[in-house]
């Protein structure tokens, strides 16, 4: 396995694809690491991601892009974009990433491979480099969902060391890996087919549900009407969370440091403006102004507030449906630097993911089909709260289904 450089390994550094964590390497390993060693797992390194998770391309990282095996030149997405490309080029049999607003579902979707988010509270997120603590959930990246399945039960579990993970017991994940979806109800979702759907996508996923249908679910309709503010509620919460987190990197007890600062305050300012990127940067500031005094009223708790509706209309939803499929992007992956202009597109790039981490829900991404060009396309499901059993059983039936399971970019 190869792993996201946002969780701690105490043999090799941990970067988080920044130039202020270049050298530095943890003294222990987080939780989900110690449990790939206790069952023999060979780490081959780390993996480029945007830096400290901020963005969803992986164009952030400070050492390099990661470009997407099926068309070199095309962006494997972000922010775990080394994470599904070295999946996807059979560098790796599998790898963890981490998920704050579709970092795993997202590339795995570009990079055509399966990607899942597990609940908030599943998986342990001890060791995990923080971005936005109450999103933050690490979860598998693989071939297949056999492979997720049997990632997830290693991982999964209790942690004295996160208080926010669950005492919930951990169900036999490859079980779920049965034939046939007879009573179980899948929701689409209205908003999620709206404008700025590439119709290839649009009509890839459709396909797809159609498959689920073949199976033997049934397909109804369902709405998420606060959908449209996900991506607003999102850009207040998280740099909000990150202006918190990322305080800690100021040169004075680990991370990069610059000499040459005459005082204390020239040596936290030198040290981060040297050390962290643009976005970094970027996001920091509007999380620090979201939080300031005469501010925090109107937008972070304003964004908490509109949080709330947002896990609601799931609770109503799953009252009258098992899991929601949808589409994971809302266009194939796209050329390297396409959009490095344009910041508002890169961030609806993530419209369809982002509101999961805000509900907290499980979620994933399983290869679906492809364009008309060859790049991968994936289908989104989610599910209840702790119940990623669900999934894992949609997904192995469409995969059994989709035609799709095995194909492999032809690397040169």
């Amino acid at each position: 396995l190869a792993i996201k450089d946002v969780l701690c390994t105490s043999t090799m550094p941990t970067t988080c694809g920044s130039r202020i964590l270049e050298h530095f390497v943890p003294p222990y390993d987080a939780t989900v690491i110690e449990k790939l060693h206790n069952e023999g797992a060979v780490l081959l390194g780390k993996l480029a991601m945007d830096e400290f998770a901020m963005g969803s391309t992986s164009e952030n990282c400070a050492f390099g892009t990661p470009n997407n095996p099926w068309r070199p030149g095309y962006v494997a997405g972000g922010s775990s974009g080394g994470s599904a490309a070295c999946v996807a080029a059979d560098q790796c049999l599998a790898s963890l990433g981490s998920d704050t607003g579709g970092s795993i579902r997202q590339p795995a979707s570009l990079c055509g491979i399966v990607g899942m988010k597990p609940t908030y509270g599943r998986v342990s997120r001890y060791g995990l480099v923080a971005f936005a603590s109450s999103l933050d959930q690490i979860g598998p990246m693989t071939k297949d969902v056999r492979d997720c399945a049997l990632l997830m039960k290693v991982i999964s579990g209790r942690d004295p060391r996160d208080a926010t993970s669950s005492p919930k017991p951990v169900p036999d994940y490859s079980a779920a890996l049965r034939e046939g979806l007879k009573g179980v109800r899948v929701g689409v979702p209205t908003e999620y087919f709206g404008a700025g759907l590439d119709p290839e996508v649009e009509q890839v996923v459709r396909g797809a549900i159609a498959m689920l249908a073949d199976a033997g679910a049934e397909i109804i309709k369902v709405s998420l009407p606060h959908t449209e503010y996900c991506v607003a509620v999102y850009y207040l919460i998280a740099p909000a969370e990150a202006s918190s987190n990322l305080a800690r990197y100021d040169g004075v007890r680990y991370g990069y440091r610059d000499m040459q600062a005459e005082s204390l305050l020239d040596m936290y300012r030198q040290s981060r403006s040297a050390g962290f990127g643009n976005e970094v940067k970027k996001r920091i500031l509007i999380g620090t102004y979201a939080l300031s005094a005469g501010y925090y009223d109107a937008y972070y708790k304003k964004a908490s507030q509109v949080r709330t509706l947002i896990r609601e209309d799931f609770a109503r939803a799953f009252a009258s449906c098992d899991l929601i499929a949808s589409p994971v992007t809302p266009t194939p992956a796209w050329r390297i630097g396409e959009k490095g202009d344009d910041p508002l597109a890169l961030y609806l790039s993530d419209i369809l993911t982002i509101s999961a981490n805000l509900a907290g829900i499980p979620g994933m991404s399983v290869p679906a089909g492809f364009s008309s060009g060859g790049l991968p396309i994936g289908l989104q499901l989610q599910a209840a709260h702790f119940n990623e059993e669900i999934l894992l059983r949609a997904a192995w039936n469409l995969e059994q289904r989709a035609g799709v399971r095995g194909r492999r970019p032809e690397l040169g």
